[in-house]
């Protein structure tokens, strides 16, 4: 598959080769493309990406294609020779046409003659002087319509051209002739219309440079109200076009409407570093208007909708320094609403920082301001807030209870920018994980199922990934293998095509421990380490514990015990270091199966870590984690010859397993019990 020119991507497309290069790794297919220096991604990284330097043409090359342009005459040689030593093709191919326009050469392509001694030529140095020299050369009013095109961008409709080129329809076709035949200019398409475009990045470039400042703002500015014109009835399809030249022709009122327009239409369609490129944009143009009441509420939705795109992609760096500043504005202003709004997005970031304290204190501050203003919008996402605060707290019964009441608040009053992520399909996903920790399977699954059909419904991307992984989790965590694999791979999938960077590293995890658990280790383990690495690479603390966690689990699967401990240990403190007591637990938990799986067996270092987890779980409602913890208990006592504290360990074990419906865990702990002597 072969992409060309990438220096002139559109956002789209841009996804789709970041999600396609995601995935070369497993897949028959080799991708091809090319781009010039400016052009940045982010795949450097990846192990199946290579890079071939496009240099220069040796001069063996250099030669062959100066014969194919110049032709065999043998008086050619000495310009053969002076050129061959400048390889680049494009620089080669300018220079011939250069020194045929001013009647150095003579005759055609293929078959040229010198009309003047090789010392007399002047071969500008470079190869922008040479198409610069070239245009000055272009009757005047070919010049301006070249002009006038790079103005209107590498893509250059009829209709626009013919708008702003000060031209009749035969002159302008005339000159189009003339631009075609000197090859500045392609056409590119007869229908619907016709379109051009520049054969090369650098035409365009010295094109749009030899335009005086002045002029060329006056020009973006017409193209703007063309735009407007030719297309009233399709606006959004040239919203991005719009934005563009608004703000190159300094018109600040309609940049700062289309900028926030574009961000609008790029987050829709999951292209989320576009959107934030387009909203901070626009926060710019802000400082191009009055100040007035109008332009700061402006200024508070274009950070709320900023941080919604910022927080999709995992750049939560930038999110409290967008926020205060929303809640700074809206305070000063005395707008309680957006301040409301500002808080409860203060409140989500803090969580996913692993500070419970400061996202309760934001909630709470957001939800007494809802109810003194009786929004019942706010007062919705705000408990959601609450409940998710609860849930990192371990508190799953009051999160459960809390998050239920959120649900038909969110339904009722969907609140923008919070209907994705942190609106009733995210109410819904955190709701179904709680119940995933007490144990109540079939319930979690029916939240998350609705979360996915909501999520397929509005084509939300940041819901249904999430509705993936905890419709996926719940049958992991369950014991059902075969139906958790195929659920997070899709979670997975949709994450990476769809540009939702901040769930990534989560979904990556949650498959690789499930490809552990049903055997495929060495893949499972890569996973596990590739969503680790995303966490700390994105600053997501509380990611950061739990893929820690994941992923001890996996390395002991792997009977890597040394590096499990290490990582067991690390999400250990850092769960104290917070106050998340589930993850404390859960670390105790697998540092008692790594105790007792030692040889020989660290029997007190085990028992001491099991009792630990059981203490907090059952403290918790974790019923899950007590069953394991019993289990884990029951071998361990087993092993070392303690049958009738075994047997009472495990008939606790599979009674829980067996209320939860938990089949694949029963059918474990009946068989440690069949182990037992009579």
């Amino acid at each position: 598959m072969v992409f060309e020119d990438l220096h002139w991507v559109d956002g789209e497309t841009q996804a789709l080769l970041d999600s396609l290069v995601e995935s070369l790794g497993s897949a028959r297919l080799l991708l091809l493309v090319n781009y010039r220096p400016e052009y940045e991604h982010r795949w450097g990284s990846k192990t199946a990406y290579s890079q071939l330097r496009l240099d220069s043409l040796p001069a063996e090359s250099a030669a062959v294609l100066l014969a194919a342009l110049l032709g065999p005459d043998p008086g050619l040689s000495p310009l053969t020779q002076m050129l061959v030593k400048r390889g680049n093709p494009f620089f080669l191919e300018e220079t011939v046409r250069t020194l045929v326009e001013t009647g150095a050469l003579a005759g055609e392509r293929g078959a040229y003659r010198l009309t003047r001694p090789v010392e007399a030529l002047q071969v500008p140095v470079t190869v922008q002087a040479i198409l610069a020299a070239r245009i000055d050369r272009l009757a005047p009013e070919d010049k301006r319509l070249l002009q006038a095109a790079a103005v209107i961008g590498k893509h250059v409709p009829f209709a626009l051209l013919l708008a702003v080129a000060e031209l009749s329809d035969e002159d302008l076709r005339r000159a189009l002739v003339h631009l075609q035949a000197a090859e500045f200019l392609y056409e590119t398409s007869l229908f619907p219309e016709p379109e051009y475009t520049f054969k090369h990045a650098l035409t365009h470039e010295v094109a749009y440079g030899s335009l005086l400042v002045e002029r060329r703002r006056a020009l973006h500015a017409e193209v703007v109200g063309t735009i407007e014109a030719c297309f009233a009835d399709r606006l959004p399809e040239h919203v991005e076009l719009l934005a563009h030249h608004a703000f190159r022709g300094e018109v600040w009122d309609k940049a700062l409407l289309y900028l926030r327009q574009a961000g609008h239409k790029a987050a829709s369609r999951s292209a989320h570093r576009e959107a934030v490129a387009c909203f901070d944009q626009a926060l710019a143009m802000l400082g191009h208007l009055a100040d007035s009441r109008e332009a700061r509420e402006r200024a508070i939705d274009l950070r709320l909708e900023l941080r919604a795109s910022l927080f999709t992609i995992g750049e939560l760096s930038r999110i409290p320094e967008v926020l205060g500043e929303a809640e700074a504005i809206a305070t000063a202003i005395g707008d309680r609403r957006r301040q409301a709004m500002a808080l409860v997005s203060l409140s989500n970031h803090y969580f996913e920082m692993a500070d419970s304290a400061r996202a309760g204190d934001y909630a709470e501050r957001a939800l007494a301001i809802a109810r003194e203003l009786g929004d019942p919008g706010i007062e919705a996402v705000a408990t959601l807030r609450l409940g998710v605060t609860l849930f990192s707290d371990g508190e799953y019964h009051r999160a459960i209870d809390l998050l239920g009441r959120a649900v038909p608040g969110l339904q009722e009053h969907p609140l923008e920018p919070f209907q994705d992520p942190s609106g009733v399909l995210a109410c819904l996903c955190f709701l179904a994980r709680a119940l995933i920790e007490v144990g109540e399977f079939a319930l979690a699954m029916d939240r998350a199922k609705e979360a996915i059909r909501l999520g397929e419904a509005a084509d939300a991307a940041f819901g249904l990934v999430h509705g993936h992984f905890a419709l996926g989790f719940a049958h992991l965590c369950k014991g059902d293998l075969e139906p958790a694999v195929p659920t997070l791979e899709r979670g997975l999938r949709i994450a990476r095509a769809r540009s939702v960077s901040f769930l990534e590293p989560l979904l990556c995890s949650a498959v690789g421990s499930a490809y552990a658990q049903f055997g495929r280790i060495a893949e499972g383990i890569s996973l596990l380490e590739l969503g680790l690495g995303g966490a700390v690479r994105m600053e997501h603390k509380a990611f950061v514990i739990y893929l820690r966690g994941w992923l001890a689990a996996g390395y002991l699967l792997a009977e890597r015990q040394t590096d499990a401990a290490t990582l067991a240990l690390e999400s250990l403190e850092a769960a104290r270091q917070v106050g998340r007591r589930a993850r404390e637990a859960d670390a105790r938990h697998i540092l008692g199966h790594i105790a007792a799986s030692a040889h020989p067996p660290q029997i007190e270092e085990a028992e001491g870590h099991y009792r630990a987890a059981l203490a907090l779980a059952d403290q918790l409602g974790m019923r899950p984690l007590v069953a394991h913890c019993y289990l884990g208990l029951g071998r361990l006592y087993r092993r070392t010859g303690k049958p009738e504290q075994a047997r009472e360990h495990l008939t606790t074990a599979t009674t829980m397993y067996r209320e939860m419906g938990m089949t694949y865990w029963l059918e474990k702990a009946e068989a440690e019990m069949r182990s037992l002597p009579e």
